[in-house]
Parts: C-alpha cells; sequence; structure tokens
C-alpha cells in the first residue's frame, strides 16, 4: 500500500507540473531585437547572481508532426545532443558540466525548449554550443538509429509500464479527433521506427533553423558584450529555407460525453474528468484557472474540503486546465478512498462543481483565492532560469515576451461572476471525456 502512494503522489505531481502556468515577481526589464536571419533575440540582466541561463525555444511541438510521423520533436530533443559537425558524438553535455554548469531540454505540444545554466563568464561557450546545434547539429544514421533505441524504451518504461502513466493519452486521444493534440510528445514508436534517415533530416531542416527560434540569455551579462558574442554565433546562420508547417485545424465540439474505463497495474483506482477548453491567455483560461484553484488548491478548498475531510471519498484531487497555445482541456481528478465507487467519487465530484454553477463563491472566499494568486505569481519566477523559460514562451506563444509582465493583472481581472461562468460554460457533461483508471484482475 505504501508503494501504491508513493506511485500515487507521483502522479498527482506530475498532473499538477502539467498544470503550471507562468509567473513573474516584480517587473521583468528585458530587451529584444531580430537578427537578419529571423531569430528573435531576448536579453535579460540581472545581476545578483554570478550565473547566466542561454536558451533556445524553437517553435516545433507535437502539434507539428503528421499523424503518421509522430514523436519526432520529441526525438530531436534526444537527438540534438547527439554532437555537432565540431563536437564529437557524446561530449556535448560534458563541456557545459567541465564548465560548471547544467544543461537540458523538454518538448511540448507547441514547442521545444533547450537551455544552460552557467557560470556568467561562460557566456561564450553556451552561445557556442546553441549555435552549433542550430547550425549543423549530427543527423546521421548513427545518431538516429541510437536514438530510436532510446525513445522505445523511455516509452516503455515511463508510459507502458509505469502505473497511470498513459493518462494523458488516453485522455487527448479520446479529447480531440482532429487536432494533433490528440497524441502527445512520445508519439507512436512504430512511427519512428518506420521513418528513414531523410525524414529526420527532412524535419530539422524545417524546424530548427534561427526564423523558427528565440534566443534568450538572462542573467549577470554585459549587453554590449553579449551582443557582440551573438552576432559572432548566430549571425551567419542561414535563414531556413523551408515552408514551416503551421497546423490550423479547428477541433469540432465534442458530440456528447465519451466515457471509458481504462485496467492498469494499479491498486488505487483513478477518476478523472477532462473538459475542452479555450486556449492560454485568453479571459477564460485565466478563469479557469481560478476556478481550478477554487476546487482543488490546498487543504481548505472545495473539493479537498468536501471529498477528502467531510465525506472521506477521496485521498487525492485536483483540477487545472492544461495550458497549451490552442484550445485544450482541464484535467479534473480523484483518487478513491479504500473501498469507496469511483462512480460515487465522481457523483461527489459533480456535485461540488454544481454548487458553483448555481451560487456565486462568497467574497471572503474570492479574495482569498485572489490573495493565494497574487502571492503564488508573484513570488513564482524568482529563478534566472524561470525568467528566461517564461519570456521564451511567451515570445514564441504570442509573439509578446511582454505577457510575462501582465499575468498577474490578467488573473486579477477575474470577477467571480466570471468564475460562475466559465463553470456553467465548460463544465458541462456533453464537453468532456471521462476515465476511469481500474486494477486489472488478478
Amino acid at each position: 500500500m505504501k508503494q501504491t502512494r508513493k506511485i500515487m503522489f507521483l502522479v498527482v505531481f506530475l498532473l499538477a507540473a502539467i498544470g503550471q502556468g507562468f509567473a513573474q515577481s516584480v517587473k521583468i526589464d528585458f530587451t529584444e531585437y531580430k537578427l537578419d536571419n529571423g531569430l528573435h533575440v531576448i536579453l535579460h540582466r540581472d545581476v545578483t547572481t554570478p550565473i547566466v541561463t542561454v536558451a533556445v525555444m524553437y517553435n516545433v511541438g507535437s502539434k507539428h508532426e503528421q499523424p503518421n510521423r509522430t514523436g519526432f520533436a520529441h526525438f530531436f530533443e534526444h537527438l540534438m545532443f547527439e554532437g555537432t559537425k565540431n563536437i564529437p558524438r557524446g561530449e556535448y553535455a560534458k563541456f557545459v558540466e567541465r564548465a560548471g554548469g547544467t544543461l537540458n531540454a523538454n518538448t511540448s505540444a507547441d514547442r521545444t525548449y533547450y537551455y544552460q545554466i552557467l557560470p556568467s563568464n561562460q557566456l561564450e561557450l553556451g552561445l557556442w554550443l546553441e549555435s552549433e546545434r542550430m547550425l549543423h547539429a549530427t543527423v546521421d544514421s548513427i545518431g538516429i538509429q541510437t536514438q530510436k533505441r532510446v525513445v522505445i524504451e523511455e516509452k516503455k518504461q515511463s508510459y507502458d509500464n509505469r502505473p497511470y502513466g498513459t493518462i494523458l493519452i488516453e485522455t487527448m486521444k479520446r479529447s480531440f479527433t482532429q487536432h494533433p493534440y490528440r497524441w502527445t510528445t512520445i508519439g507512436d514508436p512504430e512511427h519512428i521506427m518506420a521513418a528513414k534517415d531523410e525524414e529526420f533530416h527532412e524535419f530539422y531542416n524545417t524546424f530548427y533553423v534561427p526564423n523558427n527560434a528565440v534566443l534568450v540569455i538572462a542573467g549577470d551579462i554585459d549587453e554590449r558584450n553579449a551582443k557582440k558574442l551573438i552576432e559572432k554565433y548566430f549571425n551567419d546562420i542561414p535563414k531556413g529555407k523551408k515552408e514551416i508547417y503551421r497546423p490550423n485545424i479547428v477541433e469540432p465540439p465534442l458530440k456528447g460525453e465519451i466515457r471509458d474505463t481504462i485496467f492498469d497495474n494499479i491498486q488505487l483506482p483513478l477518476v478523472l474528468q477532462a473538459y475542452r477548453t479555450p486556449a492560454m491567455n485568453t479571459p477564460d483560461y485565466f478563469a479557469l484557472g481560478m476556478l481550478g484553484n477554487l476546487l482543488s488548491s490546498g487543504q481548505s478548498s472545495r473539493l479537498y474540503r468536501e471529498l477528502v475531510d467531510n465525506q472521506q471519498l477521496a485521498i487525492q484531487v485536483g483540477s487545472f486546465p492544461i495550458p497549451f497555445n490552442e484550445p485544450s482541456v482541464n484535467l479534473t481528478y480523484a483518487f478513491p478512498n479504500m473501498g469507496i465507487d469511483p462512480l460515487k467519487l465522481e457523483k461527489a465530484i459533480d456535485a461540488e462543481i454544481e454548487k458553483i454553477k448555481n451560487e456565486l463563491i462568497p467574497e471572503q472566499e474570492f479574495q482569498k483565492l485572489k490573495n493565494k494568486f497574487e502571492n503564488n505569481i508573484v513570488g513564482g519566477n524568482q529563478r534566472i532560469a524561470e525568467r528566461a523559460s517564461n519570456l521564451a514562451t511567451y515570445y514564441t506563444y504570442f509573439g509578446d515576451a511582454s505577457l510575462i509582465n501582465r499575468e498577474l493583472e490578467q488573473y486579477m481581472a477575474v470577477t467571480r461572476e466570471d468564475i460562475q461562468r466559465v463553470a456553467r460554460e465548460y463544465f458541462k457533461p456533453e464537453n468532456r471525456v471521462v476515465l476511469y483508471y481500474m486494477p486489472k484482475a488478478r
């Protein structure tokens, strides 16, 4: 049972990470400009610590893939650490580690993000490494075959063989029928295995180009020197010549509630509701974020207080919108207490949502909610690396990095009536997918 609870809280942590939006502290000052090859550059100076984040976000994620070739963006997240024309295979990360830094990358449906955190006197090293990756990464048969094995093994370990590991896969493929959000970043291993080397070359030459990227340098920098180094390492990289695919698919409404049961190697069931919701940076998205906090943030939240404490139907609950830059879903989930029928738990969740639909939340509770958001947002972007990521994301998603300074304003503009309205408009049975994760028969 202890192992089950450990896995359950891992699921909660992963789901919460998916639901995190962007945050800000005090006003973040930055400068930005564009190179002739189309590379957008953002510089943010903070000399409080002698470190610098060098980051590149490419406007390519799993939604830019073709239905018969999914998983390419995530594949390249791995492949672009293989090496380059001037960096031997397997040596890329060692340059950063020897300099006392760290590096990583991540992929979502909407973008791919590479970053390094280095001592500030190693800025030139970071820029050289990212320019190498952009200009001539090693995309050859050896690397492709190596990463095919790596990605397939990751799919097995992180999704297929992990309890509750297929939550997003099973949810998204039912929530979307036409939009590429219907597949997740891991993709289909059969697509990766079937792809020829030339297809990977084509993908790299199309998407990993300066006119499809933003370079962010944040930290202890001298802007004049940083601009000289950027010109030195990035100015001569050719602009991409291929047409960059941008999906413009509008997903039709669900034709009614979709319900299904997934049998998994688990001990505790899981009830999950996925409501179709609007994109990030829309007024309703901010209202839904506040609704999710009202329902499930902390032990005084509606779902926790009623389902966990009062009725003792659940041992953990959560609700949040997934932050995609096109219409997405809101996930509401609960782990039933031992011996509790999942259907009874689901009805209790619905009852709490109905209360919000039928009655405005009290002014005192609303003020507490606003205070919580203000505290979270003001304190949520203290690290330089977080600021770099947020600047890159706001530019990539919306073409406006200054949105980083307006998030709190957007949340504070939400009213009690807005929360009630979005609950009524989006949290409807005909607008949702309901999944029960149930233990396999022994």
